[in-house]
């Protein structure tokens, strides 16, 4: 249930609205816009009179909400959020682009690229230190060398770096991380999600290959519930019966995610198709369909990469990727 305040209520009736709804056992969330204030109530509102609440002066409406997700949902905070990592934003207008390779290999590597997708106009630096691979045999990452490294290349470039997390017992070596990842494996530990709730690091969580969006919220929804609002979404392909691509890159969540709620939404065009040449069109298709950002796999050696080279793009490719993508924003859609 929302309950949309007039505009410039009184504050000691709000306040008493408010005390007398958390007497009714309802956790309460207050969200003021450039006009409008909204309570937001989390609980079993089913025993609660509507029109109680509609008569009072400062009460211009109320509206009960059908959807299970609540603090993710748009109708409970309709001003879209800003998220924070370092020094980049996203969300609210903020595009960002965050870029690098798959996998942290070595100093140099990492180094260089952070250089380089950083004179590209990237705002954050990616890469992965903890890798879930499909088979046992492939390469899993440098784990906590990995990032070590990563870092490192944060204190030469100067970006804010993102990388994923596995298991929360790993979470002390994220102390240096700007935001935390949760891979498309993870979108359905719930444990996980809930300890990562209760920390104040930004989290970047991927729709899972098989999620509906539904099923994506509501996960997005484990974190927030444990007090983490800093959450980015992420569209990176799902499964279907198509093999011409990795998975096959869902477009339309980027506007149906952006009306059903205030969070950043990304777009990883990388994996989701999982074919270099492909990467660019999606990424200048995403930025028109209004995402917020961009994920983008970056080496510099492409062919010899550890870990999905065949997606990745060269910095040069990458250089005019940016270009090409600055020019669709202009004319980028957003919700009316």
């Amino acid at each position: 249930m929302i309950v949309i305040l007039k505009n410039d209520p009184n504050p000691k009736q709000v306040d008493n609205l408010i005390q007398w709804l958390k007497s009714l056992g309802m956790e309460i969330h207050e969200s003021k816009g450039q006009s409008t204030t909204i309570i937001g109530l989390v609980g079993d509102t089913s025993g609660i009179d509507i029109s109680l609440i509609q008569a009072l002066d400062i009460v211009e409406d109320v509206k009960r909400i059908q959807e299970p997700y609540k603090n993710a949902n748009r109708k409970f905070h309709p001003e879209d959020t800003v998220v924070k990592a370092g020094p980049g934003r996203l969300g609210g207008g903020h595009f960002q682009t965050i870029a690098g390779p798959c996998s942290v290999e070595s100093q140099e590597q990492i180094c260089e690229i952070a250089l380089r997708v950083r004179e590209a106009g990237a705002g954050m630096l990616r890469g992965g230190a903890f890798k879930p691979r499909t088979s046992p045999y492939s390469f899993q990452g440098m784990r906590d060398e990995g990032i070590k490294l990563l870092v490192e290349a944060k204190k030469v470039s100067g970006l804010p770096v993102v990388t994923e997390i596995m298991d929360i017992s790993h979470l002390h070596l994220f102390s240096d991380v700007d935001m935390i990842q949760v891979g498309a494996r993870n979108m359905q530990n719930f444990e996980l999600l809930k300890e990562l709730g209760k920390t104040k690091k930004p989290i970047l969580i991927k729709r899972g290959i098989s999620s509906t969006l539904e099923e994506l919220l509501m996960s997005v929804e484990y974190i927030m519930a444990g007090g983490n609002t800093q959450v980015v979404i992420c569209e990176r392909g799902i499964r279907t019966f198509e093999t011409a691509t990795r998975n096959t890159l869902d477009l339309s969540a980027v506007p149906l995610l952006k009306s059903m709620t205030h969070l950043p939404v990304v777009v990883d065009p990388s994996h989701g198709t999982g074919i270099s040449r492909l990467v660019k069109p999606m990424s200048m298709a995403a930025a028109a369909a209004g995402a917020d950002g961009l994920l983008i796999e970056v080496h510099n050696d492409p062919p010899h990469a550890l870990c999905d080279g065949k997606q990745s793009l060269t910095p040069e490719e990458f250089e005019d990727l940016m270009k090409s993508t600055a020019a669709i924003l202009p004319h980028a859609y957003r919700r009316q």
